[in-house]
């Protein structure tokens, strides 16, 4: 059975969804971080782009936020489209952990392998693995130059956050060592790590951020910019990931609940991609024990419910065109 539905009809979803959530309460910002601590916790936006470029946005989803985990996604596209989705496959893998995103028990119990590119471990893998090999400058330009291309614009770096991060990332300099003593690092840890906070630190909107998940579910072609941004081979991949692992130990009951494959991230933002259909961002700081948004969760599980949409389910739907 095929269903169409209208951009009226997910319009009015967007907006139902915030209404119905912008009174949802619980959870702290990420106190662990002083820049992220110290946001205001009311914040709380969605935005949804559909792959022909059509973007419906209501609450603060001008605000700039910090991408943080989220930004595990787009680097991962990058090194699957540099280096090929068979060696990221080999090279870090694709498993969930079923533990904390910064967990280093994790890298103990697999000790062939960081576990897949959206944890800390793997993330920090993934930026060795990205070319041009030995270069800090020309990483972060692969880096930054990717992310502007799925977002369709610039995210800028913040400085004040990654200054926060670099004084805080105890555990991601363990990780990191860890993974060296392990041979699961590709190039020179010091580096790798830098690279890691630096993406997380980039600032970004979640209408940025709608627009780049629209670009996974349109097989890697910009619906803004109407530039393809990588292969198209890539976007059941990562969109595999981001449902087996980006809710970290809460991903089954996520994809359970809401049939969205989703990650998250510690300065509030949740993007999700239905393949073919839209990508969406909701954003609130405030996060749960496992550091997902509370409110960002509750606003994308209403969206689904309305719109009866389910990444598993049998029926097929297509969007109206304008």
């Amino acid at each position: 059975m095929v269903t169409t539905l209208s951009f009226d009809q997910i319009s009015s979803a967007v907006r139902d969804a915030y209404n119905a959530c912008k009174g949802v309460t619980g959870g702290q910002n990420a106190h662990y971080i002083p820049y992220l601590a110290n946001i205001d916790s009311n914040l709380f936006g969605i935005s949804l782009c559909l792959p022909d470029g059509r973007i419906v946005s209501v609450g603060d989803t001008d605000y700039r936020l910090g991408i943080e985990s989220v930004s595990k996604v787009h680097t991962a596209i990058l090194a699957m489209e540099q280096a090929g989705t068979k060696t990221v496959l080999n090279d870090i893998g694709a498993d969930a952990t079923g533990l904390p995103f910064n967990s280093i028990f994790a890298i103990l119990l697999e000790n062939d392998r960081p576990s897949t590119p959206l944890v800390n471990a793997g993330a920090i893998a993934a930026c060795s693995l990205v070319d041009p090999h030995g270069d800090a400058e020309g990483k972060w330009k692969a880096i930054f130059d990717n992310m502007t291309a799925l977002l369709g614009s610039e995210p800028v770096l913040i400085d004040e956050l990654y200054r926060s991060e670099s004084a805080t990332n105890f555990e991601n300099r363990s990780i990191a060592w860890l993974l060296r003593e392990y041979d699961r690092l590709y190039d020179d840890p010091t580096m790798a790590l830098d690279l890691y906070t630096r993406q997380c630190s980039l600032g970004v909107t979640a209408e940025q951020l709608a627009v780049s998940a629209a670009t996974i579910a349109a097989d890697g072609v910009n619906p803004v910019t109407k530039k393809r941004v990588f292969d198209a081979s890539i976007s059941p991949k990562i969109v595999a990931l981001m449902s087996s692992v980006g809710f970290y130990e809460h991903s089954g009951d996520w994809l359970y609940t809401t049939g969205l494959p989703a990650k998250t991230g510690v300065g509030g933002a949740v993007i999700g991609v239905m393949p073919g259909l839209f990508g969406v961002c909701a954003f609130a700081p405030p996060l749960d024990d496992a550091g997902n948004s509370v409110k960002a969760q509750a606003a994308l599980k209403h969206l689904m419910n309305s719109l009866n949409l389910n990444v598993f389910s049998n029926t097929h739907f297509d969007i109206a065109s304008a």
